[in-house]
């Protein structure tokens, strides 16, 4: 079975048993800013365990979409993936244990066909301290389901999970007995962390047997809640019968089931390998990757963990992009871009040089297509992001590469001579290359490894040192923003970035409009407003307005993008970018393009580069997000200056 036929099995399983299966939610949480991202299944339900009542009854199931971010890291183990579904199935007050735990059996076991002698399931131990029972309900019913399968089915206490690693497994046992730590659920975790008025209660996990040799390097022995790789958990059903009061916990007077679990293990366990990159939701992009570099998955460590990085994070991409995350620097944006980046890089490493995460994301959106029909909707918006984002990551890889070559030779000079301010001087060296041209730390620390593959680097000292410089330019780009920020900047809120970047666009209309000496003589910014003043000696016409209008607006709906580079002066002016006062400026200036950076300006929508200038930021990421351009005023400030003033809608 595929993992589309699995996931339809499980919706048309519990929808028999009474279920009404609803949408996955969006991954952007629409009612909870506590959290960037839908991370569980049970997210999106919480409101309905906690006592609301939902509209479609008391009875629900679907495939959950989720993302975590903190997993971003893990990613390149046979496991972790910061996109997963969750399958869920709830009762509000209507079903419980024995309901629960055979139809959970039967799904498994006889309508998918999983090996019931490899599921092994953990119970709730109990707690004392609180005069909460052991789960022996919940055993009762695994013992009877193991039972008429011929199945061993002895229980073992194991307590704490470092008490399980001591004892480890003894033969027949099937059932284990955890503390709250393993198989308690609330909100605050354990018992004595679950919220005075919360609901809470213990759980029963099913783990899949993979078999193979225990490593000891998490433990002595192994078990079910051993992280070594035999065993995988791939079922979770939470049984909240407890409700926290200041003295204690109190029955609920309605109890409830949450069950989620992974799609993904679930269809690892059917393909019998713990590899979750080998389901068969990987196959299609995973040829492309293996066609792009030349290389084949599982070739070698290094290979195997890059293609992970490469199908996990343009998968998570493709579903934050198709809920309308778009990558940028800040909030969900920020790990979209980050999910986005390493993938390139990742592939970099692979030798792949082309443009290839639009291709990935065609396959992975033909393979859920079925499910999540919206994506097939959405493709050519979603391809064009991915290719953008990649194309400008590209160029700074390519540039910083460039530039790193360059500085080599000092690093080179500094590493022989020694001494105990190397890495504050490599540090340093990366810093400027990071706010310069956008090379990312860890690409530096890539090149660095590659380069002087014979000297040991701590990379964790270099992360410390260039933290510490990023942090104090930091605090002195904020103390100093009103001397660096020329233009009558007054704030780096959104909006008055957003008219900082319209200004830039209104230049080079007026430029192309009205004369090529309609240069800038100043501007005044607010979240309000932009007020922009120009040299021109004549009144503007109504018709020369509303074609300022539209060409800004046809430049906003273009949706170019923003990016700057760090040229000498001399070069900025050859290729024609914009000096906006008569002053001096440094030996190298800050050029920022609307559109692309390798060619030169012209306001003309049709055209691939929009404007060039000299400035210090900031600005939006792409046009795109600008909304409406609308002049509202036009007028003389004295003889030869006239000064438009706009707004944003």
């Amino acid at each position: 079975m595929t993992a589309n036929d699995i996931r339809s099995a499980y919706l048309a399983f519990f929808e028999k048993q009474g279920h009404t299966i609803i949408p996955s939610s969006s991954l952007v949480p629409e009612h909870d800013p506590t959290t960037l991202f839908t991370g569980s299944g049970m997210q999106p339900i919480l409101p309905y365990l906690l006592g609301q009542p939902h509209p479609s009854g008391s009875r629900l199931t679907d495939s959950q979409k989720c993302f975590r971010s903190q997993d971003i890291e893990e990613v390149g183990d046979n496991r972790h993936t910061t996109f997963f579904e969750m399958l869920g199935n709830w009762s509000f007050g209507d079903y419980f244990k024995k309901e629960q735990i055979p139809w959970l059996f039967q799904f498994l076991v006889e309508d998918i066909g999983l090996d019931p002698s490899k599921l092994y399931v953990t119970c709730y131990a109990g707690n004392e301290e609180f005069d909460i029972p052991k789960d022996m309900e919940a055993a009762a019913l695994w013992q009877t389901l193991f039972q008429e399968k011929n199945i061993s089915h002895e229980t073992a206490d194991m307590g704490s999970e470092a008490e399980g690693y001591a004892r480890g497994m003894k033969d027949g046992e099937r059932i284990f007995f955890y503390d709250g730590k393993k198989n308690w659920w609330s909100r605050g975790g354990s018992e004595a962390t679950t919220p005075v008025g919360d609901p809470g209660g213990p759980d029963t996990e099913v783990f899949y047997d993979f078999g193979g040799e225990h490593d000891t390097t998490w433990g002595a022995h192994c078990h079910p809640n051993c992280d070594c790789g035999r065993f995988m958990e791939i079922a979770n059903s939470v049984f909240m019968a407890y409700k926290r009061t200041e003295s204690g916990f109190e029955k609920l007077e309605k109890q409830n089931v949450d069950f989620g679990g992974g799609l993904e293990r679930v269809v690892a366990a059917m393909n019998k390998n713990p590899d979750v990159f080998l389901i068969d939701l990987f196959d299609d992009p995973r040829q492309i990757i293996e066609s792009q570099s030349g290389k084949t998955y599982g070739e070698s460590k290094d290979v195997t963990h890059n293609f992970r990085i490469m199908l996990d994070h343009l998968r998570a991409a493709v579903f934050l992009i198709g809920d309308g995350v778009y990558p940028s620097n800040k909030d969900q944006g920020y790990f979209a871009r980050r999910l986005v980046r390493r993938a390139v890089r990742a592939g970099h490493k692979l030798g792949i040089e082309k443009q290839v995460t639009a291709p990935i994301a065609a396959a992975f959106i033909t393979t859920y297509s079925d499910a999540y029909p919206y994506l097939k909707e959405t493709q050519s918006k979603i391809e064009d992001v991915l290719d953008g984002e990649e194309k400008k990551f590209r160029g700074a890889l390519a540039r910083g590469e460039k530039e790193f070559g360059k500085i080599e030779p000092e690093i080179k000079k500094t590493i022989e001579k020694g001494g105990e301010h190397v890495i504050d001087y490599i540090a340093k060296m990366s810093f400027d290359l990071y706010q310069t041209f956008g090379l990312p730390f860890e690409v530096f620390t890539d090149l660095l490894q590659k380069t002087f593959s014979e000297q040991a680097f701590d990379e964790n000292e270099l992360t410390r040192s260039y933290d510490t410089i990023f942090e104090e330019h930091q605090a002195l780009s904020r103390q100093g923003a009103d001397k660096k920020f020329k233009g009558g900047l007054a704030d780096h809120s959104d909006m008055s970035v957003k008219y900082h970047t319209a200004t830039h666009l209104l230049h080079a209309a007026v430029l192309e409009l009205l004369s090529p000496d309609a240069f800038q003589k100043g501007s005044n910014i607010t979240p309000e407003r932009l007020r922009f003043d120009f040299a021109y000696d004549k009144k503007i016409t109504d018709d020369e307005i509303k074609a300022i209008e539209d060409l800004v607006n046809a430049a906003i709906k273009k949706d170019y993008p923003v990016s700057f580079q760090m040229l000498s002066v001399e070069d900025a002016r050859a290729k024609g970018a914009i000096g906006l006062f008569d002053a001096s400026y440094d030996e190298k200036v800050k050029v920022y393009t609307i559109g692309d950076p390798d060619v030169s300006m012209k306001a003309d929508v049709n055209h691939p580069t929009f404007s060039q200038e000299f400035c210090g930021g900031p600005h939006v990421e792409h046009t795109g997000v600008l909304g409406t351009f609308k002049i509202t005023k036009e007028e003389a400030v004295s003889a030869g200056i006239r000064r438009i003033r706009a707004i944003l809608e």
